[in-house]
């Protein structure tokens, strides 16, 4: 499995508005139902830093870039960030029910 995180923070101003964006995301992904992924998106207590973690099984493509919601939500972040984010490849030591 290849797990990748992305830590970014957005405009105060638009923390609302990206709230309500990955909410749509999520759903559309639900919907779409992608098999060997899993993705989730986390805000801090501070209210404008954002962690996302991908999973990726094993010989899997990322598949969420063929979700439209995924794509637009990617494209408004470039408004919305309030500096560059930082990706990492993250390697898996161990797991229990990941998330």
């Amino acid at each position: 499995m290849s797990v990748f995180m992305v830590t970014a923070k957005i405009k105060p101003e638009n923390a609302a508005e990206c709230d309500e964006a990955a909410k749509t995301m999520f759903a559309e992904i639900e919907k779409a139902n992608p098999q060997g992924v899993r993705y989730m998106s986390c805000k801090s207590p501070d209210g404008v830093t954002y962690v996302a973690i991908l999973e990726l099984a094993d010989g899997t493509d990322n598949p969420l870039p063929g979700i439209a919601a995924f794509r637009e939500f990617q494209e408004n972040l470039k408004k919305w960030l309030s500096g560059p984010p930082a990706a990492e490849n993250m390697t898996v030591v161990g797991s229990f029910r990941s998330y």
